[in-house]
């Protein structure tokens, strides 16, 4: 490897649809290459991949599971030794922090994705093996990035972590999206949407619990997969709204759909740093979401581009007040996340990051 740079080890489960892929990827191809040598190694596919890579350096291992590349990525980072790995993901961080004992003088750096001491209410165990190391993996990586605030305070209160060990950034406003420029039409149908997986913690059952309620004609799409998608469509039939349910797995066009809907809605009980909510203000489109721990609460500015809401009650007043007697303004709305993660931005924020960890 190159060493008048320094070189990073990106480490991804996939490159398919999601927030950790999306971030990860992006960092690792805007880095300055004046200064920095990166190397993304995928897990997974290339038949799978959705992100743009074509100014980086990728492997893939072409490999189902992150327990079968194992072998491999041992083998690459002892015969490369970079100076600094980056995992993207709490398993993918697991697996990392095991290779201290082995290669003690690279930097290993674990970006957390979410409220670890709430996201493990919500995860399924069975079958997992509970291993001590694995649960305290947080103590042996060099530096941990945190989306925000709440992830830090959670690691340092609930798991004993220092504070020199925790940096938090947010995640960056990526290339691409689309701009609006009008408000629909207050007679037009309401297009509500939201994005992100079907899981427990994503508080879809609540979003639609609220709006059997509402007293006006609306479409609402719901752009993902995952294991609650059954329950969730049973419910929409229960409530006698799923006819005005659209659920679409994969697409490569959020942004365009962004533009063309009202509102984001976001029902999670506990968020990291919520990807698509960012996108859907920097595209200009208001959002409705549910007081959790996590970043909703840096993004969003209350009446500028949304509201955050306490219950099903106020998420009812809120959105009828949004779509009918907000004046909204997508460039306001635009704004308000450009000043403060806008790509340059945040990319500074990682590359200070690692140009601090090379001199230590």
């Amino acid at each position: 490897m190159n060493n008048f740079k320094i070189d990073i080890l990106f480490v991804l489960p996939s490159l398919k649809a999601g927030g950790a892929e999306r971030v990860i990827s992006f960092i690792a191809s805007n880095l300055n290459k004046d200064k920095f040598n990166p190397t993304l190694i995928v897990i997974g596919s290339l038949k799978d991949s959705v992100y743009p890579t074509d100014n980086l350096n990728v492997l893939f291992l072409e490999k189902g599971r992150v327990l079968h590349g194992i072998p491999f990525l041992f083998t690459y980072i002892l015969k490369n030794r970079p100076n600094i790995i980056v995992g993207s993901i709490s398993h993918v961080n697991r697996i990392l922090a095991s290779l201290c004992y082995v290669i003690p003088k690279i930097k290993l750096v674990g970006r957390e994705a979410s409220v670890s001491s709430i996201m493990r209410k919500f995860a399924d165990t069975k079958g997992k093996i509970n291993i001590p190391f694995f649960r305290n993996y947080h103590k042996y990586l060099d530096a941990i990035i945190c989306q925000s605030k709440d992830m830090a305070n959670d690691l340092i209160v609930n798991y004993n972590l220092p504070e020199r060990k925790i940096h938090v950034i947010n995640n960056p406003i990526t290339e691409g999206l689309p701009h609006k420029t009008t408000v629909n039409n207050v007679s037009q149908k309401k297009k509500l949407i939201t994005i992100g997986r079907l899981s427990k913690e994503k508080g879809h059952k609540r979003i639609l619990s609220a709006l059997s309620k509402v007293k006006f004609d609306f479409e609402y799409t719901i752009i993902g997969t995952g294991h609650e998608k059954p329950c969730i469509m049973e419910l929409g039939k229960k409530l006698d709204i799923l006819n005005k349910i659209k659920f679409i797995a994969h697409t490569k066009e959020i942004g365009q759909f962004l533009l063309e809907n009202d509102i984001f809605i976001q029902g999670s009980y506990v968020e990291g740093f919520p990807n698509a909510l960012l996108e859907s203000c920097a595209v200009g489109t208001p959002v409705i979401a549910f007081n959790a721990p996590g970043g909703t609460r840096e993004i969003i500015e209350n009446g500028i581009n949304g509201f955050i809401v306490e219950d099903e009650n106020e998420f009812i007043e809120k959105l009828s007040l949004s779509l009918f007697k907000t004046n909204w303004s997508p460039q306001q709305i635009m704004n308000s996340v450009e000043k403060k993660y806008n790509k340059n931005l945040i990319i500074n924020k990682y590359e200070d990051l690692f140009l601090s960890l090379s001199k230590s």
